[in-house]
């Protein structure tokens, strides 16, 4: 199997700014020659908002509109969350856009009470896989690092596991920056698979710092990748090569406990 090129966006947002975040996005991404999949931050088109009923957009709206368009051009799968307004519920909806104009979406599960998120947003029932060029990739949102059965890899002999790389997108404040990186390191290792977490940097409209710490984490919990507070375009290969190694001679799925997540 082929090895897969991924492209972390790590920036700044304009806070509720959609037209705005748009057009940086452009500028950032009009450089990418090469890739397989773009990763965005989580609600990339707005900063991490309450504002839903001001800022929810549809899925035949401009955000996606673009996200479609874009991934035609770039020949890649483009993926991040924004607000998604559905039969009267609002959504942290992350969208996977393929080039080929299809659409594979995931509602964030873990909503952050402490920010209230859980009285504004109605949470997802259930995970999505994503298959892009033979990978088997769990997209998951910001808080939803913090539950490890959520994040949970099964490994069924006759099949293997259930996939090969976990990302995450966020918004995740500085002052949790430890959490956030010890958290990554432990999904790859636990989950025997790589792992991208990807954060956004910068200030945004109610004082609250982002200090960006994006990584690619291999399955043995080392880090290709850390990027600092500044912005980056980073594109990274991942080899499966090197993933399907390390699970044929440290075969910990084969002992893993049994158990159904509901």
């Amino acid at each position: 199997m082929q090895d897969l090129m991924v492209t972390l966006v790590q920036t700044s947002l304009y806070w509720q700014d959609k037209q705005a975040n748009l057009v940086h996005f452009n500028k950032l991404i009009k450089a990418v020659t090469e890739t397989d999949l773009i990763i965005l931050p989580e609600m990339f088109n707005t900063g991490f908002s309450m504002e839903a009923k001001l800022l929810a957009e549809e899925m035949k709206g401009e955000t996606v509109t673009w996200m479609k368009q874009l991934a035609f051009e770039k020949n890649a799968a483009i993926l991040g969350s924004l607000i998604i307004k559905e039969n009267e519920s609002y959504y942290n909806r992350l969208v996977s856009a393929g080039p080929d104009g299809g659409l594979i979406t995931y509602d964030k599960r873990h909503l952050f009470r402490m920010a209230d998120e859980h009285l504004t947003y109605s949470g997802g029932l259930k995970t999505i896989l994503l298959n892009i060029r033979g990978w088997k990739i769990k997209p998951f949102i910001c808080y939803d690092l913090r539950f490890p059965v959520w994040s949970r890899n099964k490994y069924v002999k006759s099949i293997g596991w259930d996939y090969d790389l976990a990302i995450y997108v966020a918004n995740w404040p500085a002052a949790r920056a430890h959490a956030w990186k010890t958290l990554a390191v432990a999904r790859a290792i636990e989950n025997q698979s790589y792992v991208i977490s990807l954060n956004r940097i910068g200030q945004d409209g109610k004082g609250y710092a982002y200090s960006g710490d994006s990584q690619v984490i291999n399955s043995y919990g080392e880090s290709l990748l850390h990027l600092d507070e500044s912005e980056y375009v980073k594109t990274v290969t991942l080899s499966m090569e090197a993933l399907n190694k390390h699970r044929s001679d440290f075969p910990v799925g084969m002992d893993m406990d049994e158990f159904n997540i509901e």
